[in-house]
């Protein structure tokens, strides 16, 4: 397909979710700030620190897709990458929320089709849609996410702006953040362990890939920081952009595949953050007061009035923290409690159950 004009406006894309940034600081400041990770950014590329970036293009672009949707509140653009030969396409549940006309695919060598939607989970910003195939599609190649350092050279493709087959370089410049971005107009959701790099990434390649310099896909590409000022936010990239690392997101797509929908864990436990002064008395630093339990929780000997302070490992010092560790888990997953029942330290397993529809 033939690039758009240069001339081409970031509001002709629908955005990806902005992450506000002030100047070069590195909190975030939407849904109350990122629970950051604790690896450190690296702030140059060192000169053997780049992929053969043609290389990566003539191995990766025959995979990845512009995805056109139209809808009632009006049309734009984003990004997807083929995960199986049938037709499935992998791309971010925002990227295809407008759509109520429909989805159109342009492949790398200009062919289009109409596509559907298998489904969609708003929680981690992933969707899958469908066009049908005559003949078997190439399919990006995954890479393994926890291999991944710091530093390391990356390559990110898509259609920024509507332009369509575009590559940017960069390197990974941080894992493990935890990044709150909205879901709609009234609700947020935090995208977990995401991969930050600093390869451009600009409204439209939203739902592309994040490949290592072999074209193994490691992450989506999902949110950018931008810089607010005097006439507003920055519409472009500023060097911060963040990846849902590669496992979690095919992890939710062959559920959608399999499903059409997503079923999210619960963990059947009703809690609330402990205060500081009831924690200091306990003798804890922290924790979720566990007010009332069902289903997994209370299969796993939970009950009112134990106080949790740490799951699989990780301090439970907020809903959040609770909400981060389900996220990244599925039903039926095997979980750790740490938990006190009258002054005395205990562990639980408890096997997460499917939340309630609803």
């Amino acid at each position: 397909m033939a690039s758009e004009p240069a001339t081409t406006t970031p509001h002709q894309s629908p955005r990806p979710w902005q992450i506000w940034a002030i100047a070069a600081a590195i909190a975030l400041v939407v849904g109350g700030g990122a629970a950051w990770g604790t690896t450190a950014i690296v702030s140059a590329v060192t000169p053997d620190a780049v992929c053969n970036a043609q290389r990566v293009a003539d191995r990766v672009l025959p995979t990845v897709v512009t995805l056109d949707v139209t809808g009632a509140s009006g049309s734009g653009n984003g990004t997807g990458e083929v995960i199986r030969d049938s037709g499935y396409i992998l791309t971010n549940s925002h990227v295809i929320a407008m759509t109520a006309s429909g989805i159109t695919v342009t492949f790398s060598n200009g062919q289009t089709a109409p596509a559907t939607l298998v489904g969609r989970d708003t929680r981690n910003d992933i969707a899958v849609v469908k066009t049908e195939a005559d003949t078997a599609l190439p399919v990006i190649d995954t890479g393994d996410r926890h291999a991944l350092a710091v530093g390391q050279p990356v390559v990110a493709l898509g259609a920024p702006l509507g332009l369509s087959s575009s590559v940017t370089a960069g390197i990974v410049s941080a894992l493990g953040r935890n990044v709150p971005v909205p879901v709609d107009d009234t609700r947020s959701t935090v995208l977990a362990g995401a991969i930050q790099t600093d390869a451009a990434i600009n409204p439209g390649n939203s739902g592309g890939p994040l490949v290592d310099c072999a074209g193994h896909m490691i992450g989506v590409n999902t949110a950018i920081a931008t810089v607010p000022g005097e006439t507003g936010a920055s519409g472009g990239s500023v060097g911060i952009g963040f990846a849902v690392p590669v496992d979690l997101a095919m992890r939710i797509a062959d559920e959608i595949i399999a499903h059409g929908s997503i079923s999210y864990p619960s963990l059947g436990a009703q809690v609330t953050p402990v205060p500081p002064a009831a924690a200091k008395a306990w003798g804890i630093p922290h924790g979720l007061f566990v007010q009332a339990v069902t289903g997994a929780a209370a299969t796993a000997g939970l009950q009112a009035g134990d106080v949790i302070v740490s799951i699989d490992g990780r301090a439970m010092d907020s809903i959040d923290a609770l909400n981060l560790v389900l996220i990244t888990k599925t039903v039926g997953d095997d979980i750790e409690i740490t938990y006190l029942r009258d002054g005395d330290q205990r562990t639980a397993t408890a096997t997460l159950t499917a939340a309630p529809a609803g």
